[in-house]
């Protein structure tokens, strides 16, 4: 790795080699290799003067790619698919007189975009299944303990743990959804010509429409699209580009919940990422356990979403068959997207195979405000024991404002329980009073929604992506 140059740190320190690899030089300029393949096998097929042994040469050297030659050719011509027509010329001498024939030059560089978005969501989605995965274990595995549910930051009904965990395991399962629809339904850009005509291969097939689409269905099942577009300009539409960004965005969205969701309740002691046995927390505070990873995915995921608006922008500025000023932004945002997305959920398998609960700490949170969800409890059995529901209202508003002093003035636990046992008023249901604070009679249907939730909504998921759910995640920093 150069150390005198920048670097980008979603190569150095965050995404995976995998989707590193799918954006690289190698896999770009072999796919353009591939793809001027096609063009020929496909091109001979339908009747053109092309060799079996030209096309023998070209398959020989699709990864054979001298980066110097080309480089050099294209600060020569200001070129990029002429410069690369030249080197694989170079390369295949004898299929130098075919290579690009007919083509322009999006029929190299858009398709080969397609194949790499369509790869890059091939990659996305295991792993995105894996974190679906681990979070259903942690809520089925949580799904009776009792929490404080908040609303407005501010603590609110119980809920419980493995609920809370559903709430994001929801958004992930959606963003599965979106991104698989993304994947299943891309098109290829197919063989078009320079305005989307396809005027240079009818040309070629003397005016046979026919042939022109055969070769078009050729190329395009040559390249494992099933379809492709009818209508394009010079490129593929680049409302495309802006579905599949959208798509991670609002994945990053939700990872961005999530991690802020955690980062808080890690500021309670409630629920802690994993912490490693030599992590630092602090430089100065060595006690610290700061909630890195979570914060890491957080940053990342704002990021994420922040791309959106380049697509958006490029798609919006494609004037009549098109312009080249995406050219620039795609190379960049493109790529970015699908690494900034495979880094987010790589760190977030991670978080989800460690989360550390603290059951202690949360049952006493619920004791500190307990009391005053019990409150309606206790009007409703003093009701049914013969009391009157204004009367018992107005002991249990003067008594909660007792204890709510307490609280906040003097700093102590909340002892609205013990004034209700003390009050000579509430002693029909002094003997009741233990069962109207098991926590577990505050939750509502929440362990069973839980329950419903994985088997009808997350397990259908999970189905697909059997045999790939396996593997733990390891952070490099």
């Amino acid at each position: 790795m150069s150390t005198d140059s920048y670097q980008s740190p979603l190569n150095t320190r965050y995404s995976s080699k995998e989707m590193q690899f799918n954006f690289s030089d190698q896999k770009k300029f072999s796919t353009w290799r591939q793809l001027w393949l096609y063009l020929a096998q496909a091109e001979q097929q339908m009747g053109l003067d092309i060799t079996n042994e030209q096309l023998k040469e070209m398959n020989e050297n699709l990864n054979n790619i001298d980066f110097k030659l080309a480089a050099e050719e294209e600060k020569k011509v200001r070129h990029d698919v002429m410069a690369h027509v030249h080197t694989f010329g170079v390369a295949c001498p004898k299929a130098a007189p075919i290579i690009h024939l007919g083509a322009t030059s999006c029929y190299v560089g858009d398709n080969a975009d397609l194949i790499m978005l369509k790869d890059g969501l091939e990659i996305l989605l295991p792993k995105l299944a894996r974190v679906i995965s681990r979070l259903a274990d942690f809520a089925k595995e949580f799904k009776d303990l009792p929490t404080l549910g908040f609303t407005h930051l501010q603590p609110a009904q119980l809920t419980t743990v493995g609920k809370r965990a559903c709430l994001w395991l929801q958004e992930l399962v959606m963003d599965e959804q979106n991104i698989r629809m993304a994947r299943d339904s891309l098109r290829f850009r197919g063989v078009k010509g320079t305005t989307g005509t396809q005027a240079s291969f009818l040309q070629l097939f003397d005016g046979d429409h026919e042939k022109v689409k055969k070769l078009n269905s050729l190329v395009t099942e040559k390249a494992g699209f099933s379809s492709s577009f009818i209508i394009t300009g010079q490129t593929y539409t680049r409302k495309v580009d802006t579905d599949v960004v959208a798509r991670l965005s609002s994945f990053g969205a939700t990872a961005h919940k999530i991690c802020t969701d955690i980062r808080l309740l890690a500021s309670r002691k409630e629920i802690e990422e994993p912490f490693e046995k030599s992590q630092i927390g602090s430089s100065a505070m060595a006690y610290k356990r700061n909630p890195m990873r979570s914060e890491r995915v957080c940053s990342l995921a704002r990021h994420l979403m922040g791309l959106m608006s380049n697509t958006l922008n490029t798609q919006s500025v494609q004037w009549m068959e098109r312009t080249l000023d995406d050219s620039a932004n795609r190379r960049i945002t493109l790529a970015e997207a699908f690494l900034t997305a495979d880094a987010v959920l790589t760190t977030l398998q991670n978080i989800t195979e460690g989360l550390v609960v603290y059951p202690k700490v949360i049952e006493r949170y619920i004791a500190q405000e307990l009391p005053f969800m019990a409150t309606e409890n206790f009007i409703m059995e003093m009701v049914k024991a013969g009391g009157d529901r204004q009367e018992c209202h107005e002991q249990i508003r003067v008594l909660s404002h007792q204890a709510g002093d307490m609280v906040k003035k003097e700093g102590k636990d909340n002892d609205l329980i013990d004034r209700i046992r003390k009050c000579d008023y509430f002693a029909p249901i002094h003997s009741q009073i233990d069962s109207l604070m098991d926590a577990k009679t505050f939750v509502g249907r929440a362990p069973e929604q839980v329950t419903e939730f994985l088997v009808e909504e997350v397990e259908p998921v999970l189905k697909m992506y059997e045999g790939k759910l396996e593997g733990t995640v390891s952070l490099a920093v």
